[in-house]
Formats: structure tokens, sequence, C-alpha cells
């Protein structure tokens, strides 16, 4: 469960940004927990056509979730497949390149760098050191070069990350998920999940777990981990004869897309601290009924933190490190598009709640 402060920090990490598709506002908070543990990305322009928009939730430390706040949007853009317009492929190529890039003398040292001073100075130093000469110079995610180093054999971390990324491109919206954070989109009020919360108990989860070697007690993975999917967490992605999407724990996203329509009025992004203390449609309405009195979307983030945040740690719900992001559709100026063909399809994918049909295959204290 995590250990707690005797008083909460509610001070807040908030920004706010726009373009002429989207306009976004976003706030964190560490709350009760003795670290704060989530991580987020917001890139409006991740290119000329695409905003990108991620949460996440780490569990047995920052690293994790921090390291895919830096790095999961560059894989997603570097990836072939986006270059072809697969933006379904690059993200979920993109989780699973999470969990690669961790691993060795590399990954060590990338990991050290997000960590506490400590190990942040050892990282900076074996760095100099050991990496190729010139790779930190232009630090590209797509030069990810091979070190040699006492860490060479470094498996990965044993804490790890949820991911909920929206990536929004023209009139679609693609949303790829692995853990327990949740993206809901608001449609004339009403609140539609575009992701599934990964819990071990439920069946196709518990199938892949049972037959990867592991097993479920009090509704945690092998008694620990009370997630089915998550970046990191190398502990669980040990067995040599099976592929990445079929370990105990895996990376692999279920990926959502959505064809949006005029009636699509924004989606939240946010973490389990969230959504332990609020409903899908809890929250929907209260996004909208602050947008009533308050134009600045970090301000209503920011007040749903709050009322979010529990007056003490008897209960524990409310107790979490929260992270929250609106992403508002700006509707384009001329919209001549039927809507009748658009919000049936679209409709079907968010009330889908995504089974993970489209698959092929990030900071919380522990869950």
């Amino acid at each position: 469960m995590g250990t707690y402060l005797s008083t909460p920090k509610t001070e807040k990490f908030s920004e706010d940004g726009e373009n002429d598709r989207v306009r976004y506002g976003l706030s964190s908070m560490q709350g009760w927990r003795t670290t704060m543990e989530d991580a987020h990305a917001a890139y409006p322009d991740l290119d000329a056509s695409t905003s990108f928009f991620g949460v996440y939730d780490g569990h047995g430390g920052k690293v994790v979730a921090k390291f895919c706040a830096k790095y999961l949007h560059q894989q997603v853009l570097k990836n072939e497949a986006y270059a072809a317009g697969d933006i379904g492929t690059s993200v979920q190529k993109a989780f699973f390149r999470m969990d690669e890039m961790m691993r060795g003398q590399r990954g060590w040292r990338e990991l050290a760098v997000l960590g506490d001073k400590i190990n942040k100075f050892t990282g900076m130093i074996e760095g100099l050191i050991w990496s190729p000469r010139g790779s930190d110079g232009n630090d590209q995610a797509d030069d990810w070069a091979f070190e040699e180093g006492p860490h060479s054999d470094f498996t990965g971390p044993t804490s790890g990350s949820t991911a909920c990324v929206a990536i929004l491109r023209n009139k679609q919206l693609f949303v790829a998920n692995a853990g327990d954070s949740r993206c809901v989109i608001s449609r004339k009020g009403q609140a539609y999940n575009l992701s599934r919360d990964h819990k071990p108990d439920l069946e196709l989860e518990k199938e892949r777990i049972l037959k990867a070697g592991g097993f479920i007690h009090a509704g945690r993975v092998n008694g620990s981990l009370n997630l089915a999917r998550a970046i990191g967490d190398m502990e669980f992605k040990q067995n040599k004869f099976l592929p990445a999407e079929k370990q105990i724990v895996t990376a692999c996203p279920d990926i959502n897309t959505v064809e949006l329509c005029d009636d699509d009025e924004f989606i939240v992004l946010a973490c389990d601290g969230i959504w332990d203390c609020m409903s899908s449609q809890q929250v929907v309405d209260f996004v909208h009924e602050q947008l009533l009195s308050e134009s600045k979307l970090s301000a209503v983030c920011e007040r749903a933190l709050d009322r979010c945040l529990a007056p003490s740690t008897a209960g524990g719900e409310g107790c979490d490190n929260m992270t929250m992001i609106v992403v508002q559709f700006k509707k384009p100026k001329q919209s001549t598009e039927s809507e009748g063909g658009q919000s049936s399809s679209a409709e079907e994918a968010a009330g889908s709640d995504s089974n993970g049909s489209d698959s092929k295959a990030d900071e919380s204290e522990s869950k």
C-alpha cells in the first residue's frame, strides 16, 4: 500500500496549452504519498497534424514512469509505421520498446539519471565513462547505442508503470493503454471509457498469467502486483520461451480507435488516484460543471484533485498521487461533415471499452 505523510503535499504542477485543434490543461499532485511517482506528457504538436497526451503511474519507484514520459512519444514518432500513417502499430511497438530500452548498461544509466540524487550522480559519471562518444550530444531516442559497462547484464527495472496515451490526428483518436490509468471521452455529456483497467482477475488477463506460469492471490499477480499489464516490472517477464505479449505481466497495450464527431467534447486522461475516487461519469459531470464558471482547464483539473484528496489516510481512497489531463476538441469553423455515420462508429468504439482486438502482439508508490 505504501507509506503516507502526516499531512498531504497539496502543491500542484499545472500546465495549459493549445493549438488550432485542441486546448488542454493538466495538473498533478503528490498528496498523502511519501513520494511522487506519477508522470505525464503533453505534446499538442507532436507533428504538424498530431497531438499526444499521456499519463504514467509508477509503482515501486518513479523512474519507469519518468522514463516513459521522456521517451515513449519519441518512439511513436520514430517507428516506421508512424511514417506510413499506421499510428496503432507505432504506439504498440513504442510500449514494447520501453522495456527493451530499459535493459543493459544504457538502460541502467538512463534510469539512474531519472532516480534519486545518489543514483543520478552515479548515472551521470557512468555516462561520462561508458557512453559512446557523441551519443549524449544529440541524445536522440532513435540512437539508442549499445554500451559496455558494469551494468551490461542489467535485465531491467523491478519497478514499473502504467501507460495510458491518447493520440489525435485529424478526426481520429487513438487510445493505447496498459494498466489501470484510464481515458474517458465525453460525448454530449455522456462518459464512454476508451480504455479498460487491466486488473489480474479479468478473464483474459487471468488466462495469460496462468499460462505463463504465474498465479493470482488476493487479486494480485504472484501475490504482489495488482496490475496485469505494465511497462517495466521485469521480474514478471522472464520466461524465455514466450514472446513479450504472453508474459505474466505484459506491456502490450489495448488500442482503441475512435472517429470523432461534433458531439465529442473532451477527453480525460487520469491515473487511478482519480478513478478510485470518482467514476468516469462523475468526472465528466464534474468537468462540465466546472467549465460553466472556469475556462482554464488546468484549474478544472486542480479542483478535481482537491475534490478527490482524502481528509485523512484512514480510508485509503483519495490518498494516492493524482494526475489528470483534460483535452478539449476545438470545433472547425466550417463543419459540413455528416455526423450520423461517424457518431455511430465512434460510439461503438467508445462503448466497446477496448477489448484488445486491435492489439497484435507511463508517479504512485506500490499499488
